[in-house]
């Protein structure tokens, strides 16, 4: 028996990274599981693994209501809602453009509202919602502010959905990695020769010494979708090696 035996899952950006690493741990719990990522070759493995695959953009509208259709036509509703598609780069103060801060805050912040929003009629009495959060958001790293204030909104909005959710047993928490090797991670380098230049310097400010990796984000994805965190909502779960912590 599986700890998510007959549930339904989605995970948005759910192809790769922190992304199919919960999904594919979600689903060898018993659950179904589908993701959303725009790139068809990934989807096309993730596919091929046993996940329920939808190219979909979480910051375009229409693509929303295409996944939230294919997941009513199944009928069964929604248990699980990760919303972990999102992103970011490096722009100090003085180089942010308007097209910087609309990218990110689109990605980030609006794709998860509106990601939760049009989950709402599909989501079953005792849902769990879980956001990506960022340890970014609690820090002032130089030329990051951008990504850090996404995720911090994200992570304000999770306090008063957790709020407005309780009465129908949906709980909302969200998840905050420490740096994690990914190819998210790896595309914040100028280039592929500089990704390991980029991973030591920051496994450097982690008291373990070292990035996580995937499967440990993962593992606390699940216990946070799962019954285990049953008395838990509007909480942050900070899983980054101790970056944030000691």
């Amino acid at each position: 028996m599986g700890q998510l035996d007959g549930k339904t899952a989605l995970i948005t950006g759910g192809t790769s990274g922190i992304g199919l690493a919960s999904a594919q741990r979600l689903a060898a719990e018993g659950a179904t599981v589908f993701v959303t990522g725009r790139d068809q070759a990934k989807l096309d493995a993730a596919a091929a693994g046993g996940l329920v695959a939808i190219r979909g953009d979480v910051s375009d509208p229409a693509d929303l209501d295409r996944v939230f259709a294919a997941i009513a036509e199944r009928g069964n509703g929604l248990d699980v809602l990760f919303t972990n598609a999102g992103g970011g780069g490096f722009a100090t103060l003085e180089d942010t453009t308007w097209e910087h801060y609309e990218q990110t805050f689109h990605r980030n912040v609006a794709g998860t509202i509106f990601t939760v929003q049009k989950a709402l009629p599909l989501l079953n009495q005792g849902a769990a919602i879980v956001l990506a959060g960022s340890t970014a958001a609690a820090g002032g790293t130089p030329a990051f502010g951008m990504y850090a204030a996404s995720k911090a909104a994200v992570r304000s909005f999770g306090r008063t959905w957790a709020a407005e959710l309780v009465g129908r047993g949906i709980r909302v928490n969200t998840i905050v990695p420490g740096p994690t090797e990914t190819p998210g991670l790896a595309g914040l380098a100028a280039d592929p020769s500089q990704v390991q230049a980029v991973f030591k310097s920051l496994s450097e400010n982690v008291p373990m010494n070292r990035l996580g990796r995937p499967e440990e984000i993962a593992a606390a994805v699940l216990f946070l979708a799962s019954g285990q965190s049953s008395f838990m909502t509007g909480a942050e779960l900070y899983v980054d090696g101790g970056e944030r912590q000691v």
